[in-house]
């Protein structure tokens, strides 16, 4: 990741906010469409890199059932205390979370699918973190992964630069001296996907909200 420190510090700071943010009506329904693209079925064993506050667990847990299982791994302690109070409150024993870089993830596979939402502008070689990614799934298991991204819209200059703030602010530790956040942003997205198209067949594409999100899956 950019800087390790920099990030727990930024997330833990802001966890209520985040998890806030994380689970509103809007988001959650793009959290369930990442989910959807799993094709996950009842005891199926997922990993979510990056998990944060377990925002999508309720909807892992919908394909997975109480015979699946849940892997949430995220380098921010507060953030991960959130995600084990989810699981607790729905009582979903299944669903497990742990303090992990996910750029070396601390599980061995396979696995049946990876998910990954809103991180892979994080990652330095966000290639080699989703080939990483795609050699814990097992042969026929999917791996997806969300992002923001600016939109090419009519009318979207105007938003295109609150989204630039947005990454500036959501960006900690980074050092892009040479161009702008959010051209290294979409950047390390276009790798990540790459990476992940050049691993995988059955591959899906969708945007939504707008053009600013886009959700990629494949399977190995």
């Amino acid at each position: 990741m950019a800087d390790l420190d920099r990030v727990r510090a930024f997330y833990g700071q802001w966890a209520h906010l985040y998890d806030r943010l994380a689970t509103a009506p809007g988001v959650r329904s793009w959290r369930r469409r990442a989910a959807a693209a799993l094709d996950l079925s009842p005891g199926d064993t997922v990993v979510e890199m990056g998990c944060g506050t377990g925002a999508n667990c309720p909807f892992l847990r919908e394909q997975v059932g109480p015979d699946g299982h849940i892997v949430g791994i995220d380098v921010t302690r507060p953030l991960l205390d959130r995600a084990r109070e989810r699981a607790a409150d729905a009582g979903w024993t299944n669903a497990h979370v742990c303090v992990g870089d996910a750029t070396q993830p601390p599980i061995s596979g396979p696995v049946d699918a990876v998910l990954g939402t809103f991180v892979l502008g994080l990652f330095r070689d966000p290639a080699a973190v989703v080939d990483d990614w795609t050699d814990l799934c097992r042969p026929g298991g999917r791996v997806a992964v969300l992002n923001f991204q600016s939109s090419d819209h009519l009318l979207a200059a105007p938003i295109n630069l609150a989204f630039a703030a947005f990454l500036w602010a959501g960006s900690p530790g980074w050092s892009v001296p040479d161009e702008s956040v959010t051209a290294a942003f979409e950047r390390r997205v276009d790798a990540g996907r790459t990476a992940l198209a050049a691993r995988t067949d059955d591959r899906r594409y969708e945007t939504f909200g707008g053009g600013y999100l886009g959700l990629l899956s494949g399977r190995v």
